[in-house]
């Protein structure tokens, strides 16, 4: 068994648009440089650099973790910036583990991809992993670790249960684990959906839903941000699923969490009431959101 991590810089696209491709490749090379040695103090193996993020296996998963922990805690203890009016970089990471294949100093087998797209599922400054990982983790470890639910990764037919490791100090609201209710068998009920004035109602029985920019949409959001069709809302297995289709990604906020779900091409399940928001986080100026609430 191995341990697989994904690290990617949030947001290098516009790093590279303020600061030009030969400055900003400098400062990214040297950013993942650095931290590489921050995986290879963990006894991780820096498989290859990916360009804006970092490519690494361990020996065990504790390690990983351990490893991810950090880094996350270097670049809020000491930001990095780089450049201009920059905000300070964030990394966004994901950790899974099994058997891994190597050939010609490359990885390769399920936990690689897993590991890509829990990264590229994460937010900024989140690290997120898997029950396997969990299920192999001393205690004081698990303990470190929030449900997130089974979600849908891209590329996998069947759901994989996603965890948040807590590395920072966290309320009571955050201490919640989101979607307790997500790991009972689904039961029949109604998807209430409403937005600008609108309220929309899915049954199990109903056909899929569609909320985006385009006049067509069944929940039509007239926004820059939110793509004709940005996401689709359907009853599946005995669950509510919704399923970014966008350019931008889609905010998913479950509750009283603070920490939302971030989706980009991926599904997650919908439980209890909360908030999407469509192509931005909510805190984002006029975000478009839409309300969502299943009712037993």
């Amino acid at each position: 068994m191995t341990t697989v991590v994904f690290a990617d810089l949030v947001g290098s696209t516009g790093i590279f648009e303020r600061l030009g491709d030969e400055t900003a490749g400098r400062f990214v090379t040297q950013l993942t440089s650095a931290l590489s040695r921050t995986f290879e103090q963990h006894r991780g193996r820096v498989v290859k650099l990916l360009g804006d993020g970092l490519f690494v296996v361990f020996p065990a998963e504790s390690d990983a973790i351990e490893a991810c922990i950090a880094i996350q805690n270097r670049l809020q203890d000491k930001p990095v910036f780089p450049g201009g009016n920059a905000p300070a970089v964030q990394m966004q990471m994901g950790v899974e583990a099994g058997e891994v294949v190597e050939i010609d100093g490359d990885c390769y087998g399920d936990a690689v991809n897993i590991a890509a797209r829990l990264a590229d599922l994460a937010g900024a400054e989140q690290i997120l992993t898997t029950q396997r990982v969990r299920d192999a983790l001393p205690q004081s470890h698990q303990a470190q670790l929030r449900s997130l639910g089974p979600m849908y990764l891209r590329g996998k037919s069947e759901v994989t249960d996603v965890f948040r490791v807590v590395w920072q100090p966290e309320g009571d609201t955050d201490a919640t684990v989101m979607g307790v209710s997500m790991f009972k068998p689904g039961k029949a009920g109604l998807l209430e959906l409403s937005a600008l004035g609108r309220i929309l109602r899915l049954e199990p029985t109903g056909e899929k839903l569609t909320l985006g920019r385009a006049a067509t949409a069944s929940l039509a959001v007239n926004d820059a941000r939110v793509s004709r069709v940005h996401a689709t809302v359907e009853w599946r297995a005995g669950n509510f699923i919704l399923s970014d289709t966008s350019s931008f990604g889609t905010w998913v906020y479950v509750g009283n969490q603070s920490e939302p779900v971030v989706l980009r091409r991926t599904e997650c399940h919908l439980v209890g009431q909360g908030q999407i928001a469509l192509g931005c986080e909510r805190n984002a100026e006029s975000p478009p959101l839409v309300v969502f609430s299943v009712k037993a």
